[in-house]
């Protein structure tokens, strides 16, 4: 059985397009009660306790004993970690605060936006960066853009900074589009009656507009459920086994010795791994291959051009990553991702 605390499913990807006034919120939700699959009982329960070495799961509706148990219940974002957000600022990590900031963008007239990633680890390492290049086709679109100065702060060294090839190409379509990139600057608090943001040198930004990448923690069940460790679920990274037998996580919920980013497409393949494991588990065959976090990311550049990168984090000594620039017919392909999963999930 699934346990999961919303009632529908989206893709990430899905928040630009509502932040944007593209599409609504309804439009891009997938409800879970359309889960229709073979020997396989959805559940819309919130879990409020884990026992990992019983397997029992307790929810708002009872408890659930399993042989197998498998956490992936995803990161949660942390609007209060960074004072002065919540009153003063904008976030599109959620649905409800993409509708917010389409509110907010539409009576914005100019000024400095600043689009600030407020710690790591967080979800989707583009997405930050889809934003600001985003917003400019927003405000040029709106005509605009001259009376906006865009900036965006990271604590990285520089974006999407899985390869030196991969940086580039996002740093590329910052500056031709006069977006000001401030890496390894990490804004701390915002005052949000004086509009400025508080770096961790003690360093002030000043705005009129901010949107910041919320802090990321795992869901509140985790940390008093004995699996978190500094945060986060460790997982032997070739299976995804956690410390306690027949207990796996997966997805942005855990964490291992190497970097995995969080993001969706690596929790739908440590699922493969996960499923595989566990069969052989239960028939005796040989464990799968071990896991390699391969995966390939999607990033809108605007104008219709969508980047892609194929990546594979865990199969050599390092990230391997594909760089593919900005074009039409990735465009093509990432919607043909987001519908073969929709046909396939639903």
């Amino acid at each position: 059985s699934s346990d999961l605390r919303n009632d529908s499913f989206y893709f990430g990807f899905s928040k630009l397009e509502v932040m944007l006034g593209r599409q609504t919120a309804e439009a891009v939700q997938l409800p879970y009660r359309e889960v229709a699959k073979d020997h396989v009982e959805f559940r819309q329960e919130t879990v409020v306790g884990i026992d990992p070495f019983a397997r029992r799961v307790a929810t708002d509706v009872g408890t659930h004993d399993a042989d197998f148990l498998v956490v992936a219940m995803g990161a949660d974002c942390d609007v209060t970690a960074t004072p002065g957000l919540a009153e003063g600022g904008y976030e599109y990590y959620s649905l409800a605060g993409a509708e917010r900031l389409r509110d907010a963008l539409s009576d914005f007239e100019g000024g400095r936006v600043l689009v600030s990633v407020l710690g790591q680890p967080f979800k989707c390492p583009p997405a930050p960066f889809e934003g600001s290049l985003l917003l400019h086709e927003y405000f040029t679109q709106r005509g605009i853009r001259d009376a906006v100065r865009l900036s965006t702060t990271f604590p990285m060294q520089r974006p999407v900074p899985v390869t030196i090839e991969v940086s580039q190409m996002f740093r590329e379509a910052l500056a031709s589009r006069g977006i000001e990139e401030l890496p390894q600057h990490l804004v701390t608090s915002i005052d949000p009656a004086e509009r400025v943001a508080r770096l961790a040198t003690g360093e002030p930004l000043s705005f009129d507009l901010f949107v910041g990448i919320p802090v990321h923690r795992a869901p509140d069940p985790l940390p008093a459920s004995g699996l978190a460790v500094d945060g986060w679920v460790p997982v032997d990274q070739t299976n995804l086994r956690t410390r306690f037998p027949h207990v796996y996580a997966l997805g942005d919920v855990c964490t291992g010795p190497r970097t995995v980013p969080k993001a969706g497409i690596f929790a739908e393949s440590a699922a493969r791994v996960v499923a595989e494991d566990i069969r052989a588990e239960i028939t005796g065959e040989d464990p799968p291959a071990p896991y390699e976090a391969t995966g390939v990311c999607y990033a809108e550049f605007g104008g219709g051009l969508v980047g892609k990168v194929d990546v594979n984090f865990l199969r050599g000594e390092s990230p391997a990553a594909a760089r593919h620039d900005p074009s039409r017919e990735y465009a093509a392909e990432k919607a043909e991702f987001g519908a073969t999963r929709r046909k396939r999930w639903f």
